[in-house]
């Protein structure tokens, strides 16, 4: 993508060890003395990746991407003991707290978007900055958007959602006639003991997600969907947050946005975003005047659409001038 600054390598990487046994994969790439910003990835479940890095400006910031718990280099793989909301945030307390960092810009896309809002709420006076990518506010209502059979996505994609359905049937789970059922039955399947009963229901979570977070769904890549680990660690870690409401009360996010509203923010959504829909992003914005939404035309959910991944760059570039504005 040209829209993105060049793939960098990292500087350092480590194994920082937190609560319940879990060890997270962190590095560093990009101005070891420059403004701190920490990534957030999606999922939960979906890792780090190189990409990642080229969002921001790598001579001006210093770049923290880190794989949460159960998933990419972190360990253990897959493990949901201690795999919670609360847990994570004061994992992303540990991580600044281990890179000796007083506040940071905290990033997120989808899932990451949730994180940092938590984030936020809780440990406000150490954040310099938000931007957001494709909201996610974890509501019972974007629940149902995601996974009902009657209403949201699967109403734009019924041809996609029949498939998603497909291991529930073949395996005898057959009451799935809500967002809630459709959830239980795959956190059944994907925490059972038959290992090829969990690969295929993985793959089907993971193909549902990933054929609906583009515009051009024909150019879907079927890859991560069908490699086991990575479907794994997407479809198992995210159908055990959805289970568990995300570990936090419904419409925890606004109902608490006092804590964050002075915050400067970038909110970056796709209007055509069928995982995470736009009235997210319209709403979370009512809430935080200190924010900027910025409504990406003819784009999705994915943060690699080509629009969408400028838009990131240039709102870091937007944060970064504001930085240097205030240091002045």
């Amino acid at each position: 993508m040209s829209n993105i600054y060049p793939l960098i390598k990292a500087n350092n990487t480590y194994q920082v060890n937190v609560s319940d046994g879990h060890t997270l994969y962190v590095e560093e790439s990009g101005n070891s003395k420059g403004v701190p910003v920490i990534f957030l990835h999606g999922g939960p479940g979906g890792g780090c990746h190189p990409v990642h890095r080229s969002f921001y400006n790598p001579e001006f910031y210093r770049i923290i991407l880190f794989d949460q718990r159960g998933c990419g280099q972190s360990t253990p793989y897959l493990g949901l003991a201690g795999n919670n909301s609360q847990q994570q945030i004061e994992d992303i307390e540990a991580i600044r707290k281990f890179l000796n960092i007083d506040m940071w810009l905290v990033c997120g896309g989808s899932w990451g978007s949730t994180l940092a809002l938590l984030y936020a709420i809780e440990h406000a006076n150490r954040v310099k900055g938000l931007i957001l990518r494709g909201v996610f506010l974890a509501r019972k209502e974007d629940t149902e958007w995601m996974f009902s059979p009657t209403e949201g996505a699967s109403q734009l994609f019924p041809d996609y959602h029949e498939k998603l359905l497909q291991p529930l049937t073949s395996l005898n789970a057959h009451n799935h006639s809500s967002a809630t059922s459709i959830i239980d039955n795959y956190y059944t399947l994907l925490t059972g003991e038959d290992e090829v009963v969990r690969i295929k229901a993985a793959k089907h979570w993971a193909s549902w997600e990933g054929k609906i977070a583009t515009v051009n769904h024909a150019k879907f890549n079927e890859g991560d969907a069908e490699d086991p680990h990575s479907a794994l660690s997407l479809a198992l870690l995210e159908c055990h947050y959805f289970y568990h409401h995300f570990f936090i009360e419904e419409n925890f996010i606004i109902n608490h946005a006092a804590a964050f509203a002075h915050i400067p923010g970038y909110i970056v959504h796709g209007r055509y975003d069928t995982v995470c829909k736009l009235d997210n992003a319209w709403q979370l914005a009512k809430h935080w005047p200190e924010a900027q939404l910025q409504i990406i035309p003819a784009a999705g959910h994915s943060a690699t659409d080509p629009s969408i991944a400028k838009a990131l760059c240039l709102a870091s570039d937007a944060m970064a001038k504001y930085f240097i504005e205030k240091s002045l």
